[in-house]
């Protein structure tokens, strides 16, 4: 059987899309078109939050292969904002689109069982197992060592599940420990794609890639392409193109000979498409969702061209 790496592989390949779009919306980036049907309390702005995120999916989930919510733009709203990434990442899913839930969890023990039965496995009531969340992959911190990966790499063995663990990130501050250099005269963030090649090892695919893969960003584009040799066994998930200043020609570094390895996020760039420059002009408000889908067609062919 396929692992799930080895299924997302197979869908970037059907749409030629190496992108995930980040799904982290707050009620004041979301057009006015939207906003003027609800209410403006709590209840009404995740009603639209869904209806925006919904908008995004139906646009353009033929042409990218997955989303990625980051949780704390819906554990802000609370409870109905939970709801909203629960129906978002299930909406998603319906439409067979991978989701990569970005929760940066990272501790120990029990604690961190219970993250990964949230988002990966299973909770227990009695006799009766229950899929809470059911995302297909996650985002991890590993500061708290193996112990706190541990969890979540047993129930991706159990459930064909995914997990990108913080490697070399990409806000300008990442260097403060993660450039460090330990006693071996390595970097930390060496060390670390060390120790997830390791994790990984009993989860490689038919793809030659683990389900336990790597955070690296783009905006650090000599450390990518260091890490993609160090690395070989280990998927990329990408942030920092676009607004962050992360180029195509430096992230096609982080693939492979045959253009596989990464999957290249990008949030405000494809949810705000319609206000950018480059598309303002050709869109109204109300066409938002057919903004997204020409800047996601923009962006695939820049990573694709780049990568030639």
């Amino acid at each position: 059987m396929k692992n799930i790496m080895d299924r997302l592989i197979d869908k970037i390949k059907q749409t030629n899309n190496p992108t995930v779009m980040g799904l982290d919306p707050r009620y004041e980036i979301l057009p006015e078109c939207i906003k003027e049907k609800y209410e403006e309390n709590l209840e009404g702005a995740l009603k639209a939050i869904l209806e925006f995120n919904k908008a995004l999916i139906d646009a353009t989930y033929d042409i990218i292969p997955a989303i990625k919510p980051q949780i704390a733009f819906y554990e802000m709203y609370g409870l109905p904002g939970m709801k909203a990434f629960e129906e978002t990442c299930k909406y998603a899913r319906e439409k067979e689109m991978f989701v990569i839930a970005d929760i940066k969890r990272g501790d120990i023990g029990t604690t961190a069982q219970a993250y990964s039965n949230a988002f990966l496995g299973k909770t227990k009531i009695g006799n009766i197992e229950q899929s809470i969340y059911d995302v297909d992959f996650v985002t991890l911190n590993p500061y708290m060592g193996t112990d706190s990966i541990r969890p979540f790499i047993e129930d991706c063995k159990k459930y064909n599940k995914g997990a990108f663990v913080l490697v070399k990130t990409s806000n300008q501050s990442s260097g403060e420990l993660q450039d460090l250099k330990l006693e071996s005269r390595e970097e930390v963030y060496i060390k670390v794609a060390k120790l997830v090649e390791k994790w990984g090892n009993d989860l490689i695919g038919e793809y030659g890639y683990s389900s336990i893969s790597a955070v690296v960003g783009a905006t650090y584009p000599k450390q990518l392409q260091e890490l993609r040799n160090i690395a070989q066994h280990t998927f990329f998930l990408i942030p920092g193109y676009g607004a962050q200043g992360g180029k195509a020609e430096d992230i096609a570094l982080g693939f492979d000979k045959d253009k596989v390895g990464g999957i290249v996020n990008s949030s405000r760039g494809l949810m705000c498409a319609y206000k950018s420059d480059l598309w303002k002009d050709k869109y109204v408000e109300k066409d938002f969702a057919k903004a997204t889908r020409a800047e996601a067609i923009r962006m695939r062919n820049e990573l694709n061209t780049a990568m030639k």
